[in-house]
């Protein structure tokens, strides 16, 4: 018999939300009251998520943000500035002693990596993992992932473009010197796809979540589950979003 895991589908949780349950998630997890978790969420509002290590101030319009509704939160992972916003994110929190997780970060990147690799299969999208933390589809990235391991646990997120909007994104991030804008905004439209860029067409949220439940049970030869929270993980994230991912010390404090 495979091995039974958790699945959440959690969509339209607001920035601060979303990273409370990852941060929730993983507490419960690294004491042992709930199995290995593969999450597949969406934001609304829209947002910008930064690395732990990074400087708010200088990566973000915060007026832009303000005036185009977008949120702002500083992740427990790192890596750069992300916009989310048409696209799938998935996370997964699994013990570190787990047999599937390679204890090496590089090694174990690419194995979770592999399970959105595998997703993407199904959508006829042929992709490949790129060290550190990308997926690149047609020569370009379609996925950015990031990595933390607290409490002997692994918490990894990562990001499936269903479409991208570069021009917007950089609207609201902070380019130090505006002359180059536009040869960034070129650039990076040459190095970012999307699923709807590959395949022609608009693919919904829920086919890409189908795709990518089928690509973790195949890399990891498990059974995922629907799930839901449980009462304490519902508690930690309250106070997680209240206490942390909502506060003006957490998201500036660098």
């Amino acid at each position: 018999m495979k091995e039974q895991w958790r699945l959440l589908i959690t969509e339209n949780n607001s920035a601060y939300s979303n990273m409370a349950m990852d941060r929730a998630e993983l507490v419960s997890i690294s004491k042992g009251k709930a199995p290995p978790t593969v999450r597949f969420f969406t934001w609304k509002p829209r947002a910008i998520s930064i690395g732990y290590f990074q400087s708010l101030k200088e990566e973000v319009d915060l007026d832009a943000c303000k005036n185009l509704g977008v949120d702002y939160v500083r992740r427990i992972t790192g890596g750069g500035a992300v916009f989310h916003d048409k696209e799938l994110t998935y996370s997964i929190v699994i013990p570190e002693s787990h047999n599937q997780i390679p204890k090496n970060i590089m090694e174990s990147y690419g194995r979770i990596c592999g399970a959105i690799v595998k997703g993407l299969k199904q959508l006829d999208i042929e992709s490949s993992y790129v060290p550190i933390n990308d997926i690149i589809a047609d020569g370009k990235k379609i996925s950015g992932n990031a990595q933390t391991r607290k409490a002997k646990t692994v918490l990894q997120h990562g990001t499936i473009l269903m479409d991208v909007d570069v021009e917007e994104m950089f609207s609201l991030l902070i380019v130090p010197d505006e002359k180059i804008r536009d040869k960034l905004i070129s650039d990076v439209k040459q190095r970012v796809t999307s699923v709807k860029y590959i395949l022609g067409k608009d693919i919904s949220f829920e086919d890409i979540a189908d795709a990518m439940k089928i690509g973790f049970e195949e890399e990891f030869n498990i059974e995922l589950n629907n799930g839901t929270f449980t009462d304490e993980e519902i508690e930690l994230t309250n106070k997680f979003e209240k206490d942390f991912f909502s506060t003006e010390e957490w998201n500036h404090r660098r």
